[in-house]
């Protein structure tokens, strides 16, 4: 017997899960969806890896930089240090492998690029910054999008920071990146009533010498969309259908699953 409280049935996460959508949860079902299961509906946690406390610490500096403009403050990098050093203290279980003093000098030093070679003028005013959004697509038969805008330029571009150890090729970048795109696209439309103006991709580059690169993307087309709405339609056939294998492939080696995926017998004993 399913042990209850008061009297409430447990929550089924796979229920939870088919009623709405974001592109992290997307992308995650289309690298593999055992990995979607073990993340999602186990809901296993693991401990955060230098590389997302690094991306994660740039996304708060970069959030309190957008928000500055939209609240008209003189822009003063001593405010903004403080914002990083305050966001990079780390609250224990990352491995730095001894290297969290260089990662954290050259996590400052892409910040200062950023800023330096930015195309976003500091007079200009965000249309909008860390928005949360929602897309009901129940009329397409799909659950409701769900997302966060980091940051829509004046006019309607929608941006996304990005932070990468290796330079991107333009056109890859919007291929990898196309899915996200596309949803913020569609909340975007969802939110304003109207067609974004573009799409922007700003990357920072962590490399020895940091970069900034900005890929540009036209407004979301037709075929697009109807692409995005197919990859969601597949999501919720395979939560419905319980489709969790594995998708074995390089990108494993990376996988904070890996041993939870070897271990796995199918799913037959669950």
């Amino acid at each position: 017997m399913i042990a209850t409280v008061d009297n409430v049935a447990p929550k089924d996460p796979v229920e939870s899960l088919k009623k709405s959508i974001s592109a992290s949860r997307l992308n995650t079902w289309l690298q593999c969806r055992l990995k979607f299961y073990f993340r999602y509906v186990l809901q296993i946690t693991k401990p955060k890896t230098a590389a997302l406390h690094f991306g994660g610490v740039l996304h708060l500096v970069l959030q309190a930089w957008n928000m500055g403009r939209w609240r008209k403050q003189t822009f003063e990098i001593a405010k903004l240090k403080d914002v990083f050093d305050a966001g990079w203290i780390d609250q224990g279980g990352i491995d730095w492998e001894g290297e969290e003093p260089d990662q954290k000098t050259l996590a400052w030093a892409v910040l200062e690029k950023y800023f330096l070679e930015t195309p976003i003028k500091a007079n200009e005013m965000p249309e909008a910054v860390e928005v949360p959004v929602e897309a009901d697509l129940s009329k397409h038969g799909l659950p409701v999008l769900r997302g966060i805008l980091d940051l829509v330029r004046a006019g309607g571009r929608i941006v996304d920071f990005k932070s990468t150890g290796k330079t991107p090729d333009n056109e890859m970048a919007l291929h990898q990146n196309g899915l996200q795109l596309d949803c913020y696209s569609v909340l975007y439309r969802e939110a304003a009533g109207k067609r974004e103006a573009g799409r922007e991709l700003h990357h920072l580059v962590k490399t020895k010498t940091p970069k900034i690169i900005i890929t540009e993307a036209r407004p979301m087309l037709e075929y697009q969309q109807s692409r995005l709405f197919r990859m969601m339609e597949n999501y919720v056939e395979g939560l419905e259908r319980g489709d969790f294998v594995p998708s074995p492939g390089m990108q494993c080696a990376g996988c904070e699953f890996f041993n939870e995926c070897r271990k796995w017998d199918g799913g037959r004993h669950a």
